[in-house]
């Protein structure tokens, strides 16, 4: 795809499809204004934290030169959604010496505000000792450990499994599975969710002489190969087959998908409840009941995905979900998967009305961690109904290098940890490089959305899923201090007395993503309540020279596609490092010190186990 043609889909990518807000009918109040803004000041950065307000799903924040404004939003690039989830921010696009001021409002719904507070001034600075104090309790258990990234994650359509072909001289398909079938096994992944089951590669359906045709021959080759890797399918019911569309010239992607709503509703909805019939008969009834579930479309809030209306959509919604239900009510259906947390609201508002089932929320954000969308579920009497992001990462842009490196890492953290105990699924976009919307990689660091580069060479996002995949079940206090600026923290203990504390340093920033000196911080880290005697301490680093493949690939020189014999180097490098050699300590009245430099971007894993 040529730079102007990616442009243009940039540019696409954020025209909406119409007001479904008026269409369902949604008329949110808005939230009062956050109180008790304050602004600490540090090296590099304000840090900024409020009183939370009820019935909020995230907060705007803005600043300004004076207090009396202009006031504008202080969402990086890149960050597909202004809001944040909680009450509290940290501003890294900040110059020392300059004071800025700040004002916060709450959000109600996606795009519905209440009143800025008053602002509040803050002068960051370049000076200070940039320590940061990380004390973790082992003996203080505050609940279970969530983890949102075990029950999904994205690929390319999954017809790609099947695909004999190459890229960068690496077999799609055999890698492709290898890929999944590692998100599996090494990060606890359960589920794949991805797009165009029902494209016309896979031959689903046709019309002979006008009468429909169903042929799931397509579908079983692929279902079959994700459940032999221990997998099961989150079946995105997408896109339209060609014979069943009203106007098959609107398509999306290189591959050609059809976004347009059906030509014959009743055709559609037969469709849905035979593929979903065919695959209860195939995988058993129970097993799609307790394992498998049905989304209904893919962003159809944006009209490079939907060429219809917004009441197009919701009469499709109510159709699907009819159909998948007519096979077994407890089967699970939902949406709107929609992007940018867009149509959230107008969806639960229309089955509230229409009484279509709706058995779990999906959408989608890059750039920054996930809403808050409790508040508009418990307003429609829908408390505990399963959210699902089920696409989301460091940026929604294609070859968009920010990912490849030490900057993706820190960040999947930064909306894991977020995200933990507030929504049931946090579905990183995608296992693979082997990937091709908008075309197919043309070199091996491109800016893929993938955790696995072609090849499957694991990125310092995949390391940072499996750092923290190692984390136990038990999920520990911790108490951070200091100039804290991006430093986060994650701990936890195994039962057999380990202990693992996951500490990053991370900005929302991608201007940043290559490093700020002026954000590194000094961490003492201290647990406490440990039992006496000798523990051995390993510290893993995700950083700039450390867990790192791309900068791997840059020292041997790089180019844009490995010789045979560099592919063998590049594995044999492909490693979680050890920050130094484990050390032997022993511990004090139950107590263990060790002192260690963070940069920014950087994750550091430390665990003590008995030794």
């Amino acid at each position: 795809m040529t730079d102007s043609a990616r442009a243009d889909w940039r540019e696409r990518i954020h025209r909406g499809s119409g007001d479904a807000r008026a269409v369902a009918g949604v008329a949110a109040t808005p939230p009062g204004a956050p109180r008790g803004l304050r602004a600490s000041a540090g090296a590099g950065h304000v840090t900024l934290e409020w009183d939370p307000v009820d019935g909020a799903i995230g907060y705007l924040v803005h600043r300004g030169e004076s207090p009396e404004g202009p006031f504008t939003t202080t969402k990086p690039e890149h960050v597909d959604v202004a809001g944040v989830p909680g009450a509290r921010y940290v501003d890294t696009a900040v110059t020392p010496g300059r004071t800025v001021h700040y004002v916060v409002a709450a959000l109600g719904s996606t795009d519905i505000a209440g009143p800025f507070c008053a602002p509040v001034p803050a002068t960051p600075h370049d000076a200070g000792d940039r320590a940061v104090a990380v004390r973790v309790d082992a003996g203080r258990v505050t609940r279970p450990l969530p983890r949102p990234w075990r029950p999904m994650i994205g690929s390319e359509h999954l017809s790609h499994l099947l695909s004999a072909e190459l890229t960068g001289g690496r077999p799609i398909g055999p890698e492709l599975a290898e890929a999944l079938r590692l998100a599996h096994e090494e990060l606890g992944v359960r589920s794949v969710r991805a797009h165009a089951i029902l494209g016309d590669d896979l031959g689903v359906y046709r019309e002979v002489d006008g009468v429909p045709v169903h042929d799931f021959t397509g579908v079983d080759r692929v279902y079959d190969t994700l459940t032999g890797l221990g997998l099961r399918p989150v079946v995105e019911l997408g896109f339209m087959p060609r014979d069943l569309a009203a106007d098959p010239a609107k398509t999306v992607f290189d591959y050609r998908a059809i976004i347009s709503p059906p030509k014959d509703h009743d055709r559609w909805g037969d469709l849905v409840h035979d593929l979903v019939r065919h695959l209860a008969d195939r995988y058993g009834l129970r097993e799609l009941v307790e394992e498998w579930s049905f989304e209904v479309w893919n962003e159809a809030n944006l009209e490079v995905f939907w060429s219809g209306t917004p009441e197009e959509y919701l009469r499709l919604y109510d159709v699907t979900a009819a159909a998948v239900k007519s096979v077994h009510p407890g089967l699970r259906v939902g949406g709107p998967a929609s992007a940018a947390n867009g149509w959230v609201e107008e969806l639960v508002a229309h089955t509230a009305r229409s009484g279509a089932p709706l058995d779990f929320v999906s959408t989608h954000t890059y750039g920054n961690a996930p809403l808050d969308w409790r508040p508009v579920l418990a307003r429609y009497d829908r408390r505990g109904t399963p959210i699902w992001w089920t696409e989301w990462g460091p940026t929604p842009t294609h070859f968009h290098g920010v990912g490849d490196g030490p900057f993706g890492a820190a960040f999947v953290l930064h909306g894991m940890r977020s995200a933990a105990g507030r929504v049931e699924a946090l579905s990183h976009w995608v296992a693979s490089d082997h990937f091709e919307e908008l075309g197919r990689p043309p070199r091996l660091f491109h800016g893929g959305f993938g955790l696995l580069t072609v090849g499957n060479l694991r990125k310092p996002r995949y390391h940072a899923l499996a750092l923290a995949e190692r984390l136990g079940d038990d999920e520990l206090a911790v108490e951070v201090a200091g100039d804290v600026a991006g430093v986060e923290t994650w701990a936890s203990r195994h039962d057999d007395g380990r202990v693992g504390v996951l500490v990053w340093n991370g900005t929302l920033d991608h201007t940043k993503a290559a490093g700020a000196p002026i954000l590194g911080r000094r961490v003492t880290l201290t647990l406490t309540g440990l039992a006496d005697g000798p523990y051995v301490l390993t510290h893993h680093r995700i950083d700039e020279r450390h867990s790192n493949i791309e900068a791997v690939w840059t020292s041997m020189g790089g180019g844009d596609w490995p010789a045979p014999d560099q592919w063998p180097v590049l594995h044999t490098r492909d490693t979680l490092d050890e920050l130094h050699p484990p050390t032997r300590t022993l511990t004090t009245s139950g107590t263990l010190t060790t002192t260690f430099h963070l940069p920014m971007p950087a994750i550091s894993y430390l665990e003590a186990r008995p030794a």
